[in-house]
């Protein structure tokens, strides 16, 4: 047998190609929308991929398992547990195979064993994986998708967040609890696979260790170690990450079923000359490092670092509209695989960034500065401090007198903002308040980037508030 992963830093997604070497057949687990990866691998083992599985409908990414049936003639191997609202509406368009608990399959000599793990959504499956050909009657380890990470467990709110179903968290909690439960009745020899690792919105507290073992979460997943449900209900909901807007487009998507790629049209290449419209009436991106941005941009773009793309422009875009993207043009293909990761697929052109520096419209520019530097406009309340971090971030410590706006919203919040003073923009080390800066910027603040951000005022000596702190106060 082979067991390949595959791991997607931006999306912090973990994906899998499990191999026959007997018979020359793959699967892969969870495939991300851009299927290269595993079809190369495949081929270097000298293996031909004859399925696809999935853990649930995801939320975080596009999946790639339409991609695989499509190019490959893969067999989907998709949850048909929860209601109605829950089933794959594209899966009659391929060979498929409709997954309920106990239900089994084999890829070769590989055999797969399905459990219905309820809780991170409906739908949720975890496959146990018994190698045969190497003569195993046991197994040797179970995928969770996103139900139980290195060191967490998946979220069950987002329903609730991203879809709006009122109510649902808390019946998301305790069926979790009940799988989990579930989950800790098995061999503590079983190898832990998950769909995702340290930075993802899908739980809290991931780790960032790739693999685990049942018996080790046992003693060491804190959200394993309940034995009340009404205690587990209340930590599961408690301190969960910021839901993306995007959540709840990628579960229509995936239910559906995303466009094939090669049925999405290029980007076009445009001109200097439709760049200042098009500021005026669409979102315009430009992918440069924030340095770079900050000395030099046209007026009405923001800022988000390539690095940063997939992370942010599923909270900044509307995908009901066409965006367009700032960037080298050698540079465009890896931009398009990373929002199309995330389903923007609506880019309506670019702009090569050589072209627009030659057009001269690249000749806005925001002030950066350190803390010590805006201590005095901060603590005199001449300008408003926006502390642009994630909420727990923000309650964990901050800057006196700071407001706090998540980055991930602001652009949709940008009228709560006094608009009569400056606005200083910080986060945890100055990146995400360079996006911050970017936005404020475009829609006519004037505004200043911090420096270092809120790490580098701690490391000043400067004075910071915390939750105790705010008691003792109010």
């Amino acid at each position: 047998m082979l067991l390949k992963y595959f791991y997607d830093t931006a999306l912090a997604h973990a994906s899998y190609l499990v191999g026959c070497q007997k018979s020359g057949e793959a699967i892969v687990i969870d495939p991300s929308r851009n299927i290269d990866p595993y079809l190369e691998a495949a081929a270097k083992e000298g293996l031909r991929i004859v399925g696809s599985a999935e853990t649930h409908i995801h939320a975080d990414f596009v999946s790639g398992s339409r991609e695989l049936a499509d190019r490959v003639g893969a067999k989907l191997y998709l949850s048909d547990e929860g209601q109605v609202d829950w089933k794959y509406q594209f899966a009659d368009q391929y060979p498929a195979m409709l997954l309920k608990n106990g239900d089994r399959f084999h890829v070769g000599k590989v055999k797969l064993e399905v459990l219905h793990t309820p809780g991170h959504t409906p739908e949720s499956i975890s496959f146990v994986l018994t190698d045969e050909g190497g003569g195993a009657t046991k197994p040797m380890g179970i995928f969770t998708g996103d139900f139980v990470f290195v060191g967490s467990i998946g979220r069950p709110d987002l329903l609730e967040t991203a879809a709006g179903v009122i109510g649902s968290a808390e019946i998301g909690a305790r069926q979790l609890y009940h799988s989990m439960r579930r989950f800790r009745g098995l061999a503590d020899y079983l190898q832990v696979w998950p769909a995702h690792g340290a930075g993802s919105a899908c739980g809290k507290g991931l780790g960032a260790i790739p693999s685990s073992t049942v018996g080790y979460e046992k003693l060491f997943n804190p959200a394993l170690q309940f034995t009340d449900e009404q205690k587990f209900v209340d930590y599961i909901l408690a301190d969960q990450p910021e839901t993306p807007f995007y959540f709840a487009v990628m579960k229509r998507v995936n239910k559906v079923g995303p466009e094939l790629l090669r049925n999405l049209p290029p980007a076009e290449s445009l001109t200097p000359a439709d760049l200042l419209r098009l500021t005026k009436e669409r979102l315009v991106i430009d992918t440069s490092p924030a340095e770079v941005f900050a000395a030099s941009h046209v007026h009405g773009t923001i800022n988000i670092p390539a690095a940063s793309l997939v992370r942010w422009a599923g909270f900044l875009v509307d995908y009901r509209q066409p965006v367009y993207l700032v960037t080298e043009e050698v540079s465009l293909a890896r931009d398009l695989r990373a929002l199309r990761s995330i389903g923007i697929d609506n880019v309506g052109g670019y702009f090569d960034v050589a072209a627009v520096q030659k057009s001269g419209l690249r000749s806005e520019s925001y002030v950066s500065a350190t803390p010590e530097e805006l201590r005095d406009r901060i603590e005199s309340g001449e300008a408003t401090l926006l502390d642009v971090r994630a909420r727990t971030e923000y309650e964990s410590g901050h800057i006196a007198g700071a407001e706090h706006h998540f980055l991930g919203t602001l652009l949709r919040n940008l009228d709560r903002l006094d608009r009569n003073k400056p606005v200083i923009a910080q986060c945890l080390g100055g990146g995400r308040s360079a996006v911050a800066t970017s936005i404020l910027q475009r829609a006519g603040f004037d505004t200043t980037n911090m420096q270092g951000g809120y790490r580098a005022w701690i490391a000043a000596g400067l004075p910071v508030t915390d939750n105790e702190l705010e008691a003792v106060h109010s």
